[in-house]
């Protein structure tokens, strides 16, 4: 994989200290963008020292296993603040629930931090995904056929106006992430009806409060997956966007759905709709869209909005425009949030991918898109951000070495289609 650098920030920010919650390969890719664009060194606060944050030499690693409590979190970040009393502190979250941590506990951070997300009324009316489509629905933006059910109501759904199989989901992640029950995955496909009513059962005896949602599935691979993240300044404008096709996702069950393989484009149409639904909320910052393209009639259907940068956020700064830069140019030094003369989408494809280069060809079986991904691979237009040439110590190495064997295995279990052209 490149190891290449994407450039540093327009406007040095010397007095810098980010603070990201979470441990996984988003809050890895938020820290590598803060250290390409400001050559700081990002404090990391992760329930355990994982591989993606171990041994790193770009960020500081703080591990707090009370991550989940409200309060614990609000200590440790007052605390992680006394280390570094002359810096502009800022605070980021890599999940939906983290983000909800921070936004809830603005009051008792704000002097200390800037938290660059939007009011919690806001986040919780996209964050449901039930409301999430009801505002879709209203404001004639594309969105698969669904069904809402109240889980703790009991009863099984009225799901005649959807063909099985479907894909089911928790409306509110936040709530989600704090139950556990046996088979728990981020989203279900369900075959039949009895299967839905024993998985809602099983939701519903894990003590999960919220709704599930039942939503047509839309035919097609990974490969009908899109990807869009708009940044909204604080008067509410879209000023940039920056979509991709998704060549294949994570199919293990607690990554299931995840980018992992991008290759960026423009759709202006696409673009358009989310800005309509974006400047309609008044929304600021950062808002990251799922979506997927249906080729029974050609539309691109919008699934969800997460209210922040997603885990696959590296592929916005590999494809040319440091995502971080944007929070740090508006909210810190009161600049635009984007430089003069800079496009406001990604203008050139690149591909992003965390996977071996002949594991991620394997899953592209379009012969148009295979073309595009030798192509980029030839110009050396590909990023994987956990490769990053900042990255030296051997132990990390190691990791990811061992990482990347692993990948292959975890697909070869939960992803075994296509094998045709396969080592192509």
């Amino acid at each position: 994989m490149s190891r290449r650098t994407h450039g540093t920030a327009q406007v040095p920010a010397p007095d810098l200290q980010p603070v990201i919650l979470g441990g996984d390969i988003g809050a890895y890719s938020l820290a590598r963008a803060f250290h390409e664009a400001y050559g700081v060194r990002p404090v990391v606060v992760s329930t355990v020292a994982t591989g993606l944050v171990r041994d790193s030499r770009i960020l500081r690693n703080v591990v707090e296993p009370g991550i989940d409590d409200a309060p614990t979190v609000v200590k440790r970040l007052r605390t992680i603040a006394a280390w570094y009393p002359d810096k502009q502190l800022i605070a980021l979250g890599s999940a939906d629930w983290l983000v909800r941590t921070l936004v809830e506990n603005r009051s008792r951070l704000e002097d200390l931090y800037t938290i660059p997300y939007v009011d919690l009324t806001t986040f919780d009316k996209v964050t449901d995904k039930v409301l999430f489509g009801e505002l879709c629905l209203r404001l004639g933006i594309d969105h698969p056929a669904t069904v809402v059910h109240d889980v703790q109501g009991g009863g099984v759904p009225d799901t005649s106006g959807l063909r099985f199989p479907v894909i089911a989901k928790a409306a509110d992640t936040a709530a989600y992430h704090l139950v556990e029950f046996p088979g728990k995955m981020k989203v279900f496909t369900v075959d039949s009806p009895a299967d839905l009513a024993e998985l809602l059962e099983r939701v519903r005896a894990s003590g999960f409060q919220g709704a599930f949602v039942i939503q047509d599935l839309i035919p097609g691979d990974d490969s009908g997956m899109r990807i869009l993240t708009c940044y909204c300044d604080q008067d509410g404008k879209v000023r940039f966007s920056a979509f991709g096709d998704v060549l294949v996702e994570e199919h293990t069950p607690g990554a299931l759905g995840n980018p992992a393989g991008i290759v960026t484009r423009h759709d202006q149409r696409i673009v358009e709709q989310a800005t309509r639904l974006l400047e309609h909320l008044g929304w600021r910052g950062f808002a990251n869209f799922d979506l997927k393209y249906d080729p029974r009639d050609g539309r691109t259907v919008f699934f969800e909005l997460n209210p922040r940068l997603g885990r696959s956020n590296f592929y916005i700064t590999a494809g040319g425009r440091n995502s971080v830069e944007l929070y740090v140019r508006e909210h810190l030094q009161g600049l635009d949030a984007m430089p003069d003369g800079v496009p406001d989408h990604l203008a050139e494809p690149h591909l992003y991918t965390v996977l071996p280069r002949p594991l991620l060809r394997r899953y592209v079986t379009d012969p148009q898109m295979r073309a595009t991904v030798r192509r980029l691979e030839r110009e050396r237009r590909v990023t994987n951000p956990l490769w990053y040439r900042a990255e030296t110590h051997p132990r990390r190495i190691a990791y990811l070495l061992a990482a990347q064997a692993n990948q292959v295995r975890k697909f070869r279990r939960y992803y075994p289609w296509p094998r045709r052209g396969a080592g192509a």
